[in-house]
């Protein structure tokens, strides 16, 4: 199966959402508030996007970059029905491609996540410090 990498900086939100429900990432997001996806998309700095010859869209990498010194990968979501195919993997290299390799890729793990990020050659970091939102 072809699968094509793009740019897609105007993806639509119901497109994203439903990828995301297909990935176990719906779990963490706000799915049911579509502006509020909307607003997610229009203000990331890199998506980067995995379709299938027919155009499906079966994986999605959004990432904030100054394109300088930090690029933060918000989301990383694979249909499930198409992991274990390199998908994230790929998604990972080109979106750190288009933001600056010279840039540190930082993310925060999904839960069920923890395993996989070491495998794809990223290291865990132990200081990190959020505020939740309110």
């Amino acid at each position: 199966m072809e699968i094509t990498y793009s740019l897609e900086p105007r993806l639509a939100a119901e497109e994203f959402i439903d990828v995301l429900r297909r990935s176990t990432l719906a779990e963490r997001r706000p799915v049911e508030n579509v502006s509020r996806i909307a607003g997610m998309l229009q203000n990331a700095g890199v998506i980067v996007t995995a379709r299938t010859s027919d155009s499906l869209l079966i994986g999605v990498s959004r990432a904030i970059t100054d394109f300088s010194y930090c690029t933060y990968l918000s989301d990383l979501a694979v249909d499930d029905a198409f992991q274990r195919q390199g998908i994230g993997r790929a998604l990972l290299r080109k979106t750190h491609e288009v933001a600056g390799l010279n840039t540190t890729l930082i993310l925060l793990s999904a839960p069920k996540a923890q395993t996989y990020y070491p495998h794809v050659g990223m290291e865990k970091h132990d200081q990190c410090w959020i505020i939740r939102e309110s």
